[in-house]
């Protein structure tokens, strides 16, 4: 991997050594820099769950990802700076007190002299790494965590005091979420097939950009506005990096059940 490219990427220096301050520094860093976005799966890109594809997208591409591919290349990038890290599954709350299928999400563990839990692929989430051994709650520019115990061992987090997900502290390989992440990226029940969406934070909140809807949240207040053919492209450059030649349009998901990508 180039270390430095993927660093210059997101902004961040190297760290002297793999501390939980630098860690705290390289999530901030990744988390407002490589926006989370599902353009893949809507322009039939196949999503392939290497580390060395992953983090070509990012960083020679410029582009970003959704769980799978944002986590799985900062847990690249963190072990080539001298992290201990671990990929582990979550089932991502659904309401109504039920959470999702196993593997539903890809989520980080960084052992230090603490076990942190890191997340730069859930979209909006905490900016900064989550002590996973903590019960109290952590503040976050985001906003408010927990990270308590949970049946079987598990872990649930919550943000504002909602559950978001359900995470297993059994460590994961990369392939365990090739299933999960092609349904995910195929199925026509699937989030990421219903909208096409991109978001990152910014210094006074967030922008977001859900299909033609350019959405910023400054300072508590929420602008929203429609945009149209050139806009959409001048919106994706301008707010997220991303250069695209034409406006995307959400892609056509059979109802007959998830597809494969083309060869």
């Amino acid at each position: 991997m180039d270390v430095d490219a993927y660093l210059a990427r997101i902004g961040a220096q190297r760290p002297a050594a793999p501390t939980a301050a630098a860690l705290a520094e390289l999530h901030e860093r990744h988390a407002t820099s490589v926006p989370f976005e599902n353009l893949s799966v809507h322009r039939y890109e196949p999503i392939v769950l290497a580390e060395d594809a992953l983090v070509d997208k990012i960083v020679r591409q410029r582009r970003g990802g959704f769980c799978y591919e944002l986590n799985g290349a900062f847990a690249a990038l963190l072990r080539e700076l001298g992290f201990t890290v671990s990929l582990l599954a979550a089932r991502v709350y659904r309401g109504e007190g039920r959470f999702g299928s196993p593997f539903d999400h890809l989520a980080l563990r960084v052992d230090l002299e603490e076990p942190w839990l890191a997340d730069v692929g859930f979209g909006r989430f905490a900016r900064r790494p989550l002590r996973m051994t903590a019960c109290e709650a952590q503040p976050d520019a985001e906003g408010e965590f927990l990270v308590l115990d949970a049946p079987d061992g598990d872990l649930d987090v919550r943000y504002n005091g909602e559950p978001v997900y359900r995470l297993e502290r059994r460590p994961r390989l990369l392939a365990d979420f090739g299933p999960t992440c092609w349904w995910q990226a195929t199925s026509p029940d699937s989030h990421f097939t219903q909208q096409l969406l991109c978001t990152l934070p910014t210094p006074g909140g967030r922008v977001t950009l859900a299909g033609d809807k350019l959405i910023e949240h400054v300072d508590g207040k929420r602008v929203e506005r429609v945009l149209a053919g050139r806009e959409i492209v001048d919106a994706y450059r301008e707010y997220f990096g991303i250069d695209v030649n034409e406006a995307p349009s959400p892609g056509v998901f059979p109802a007959a059940g998830p597809r494969p990508f083309p060869n």
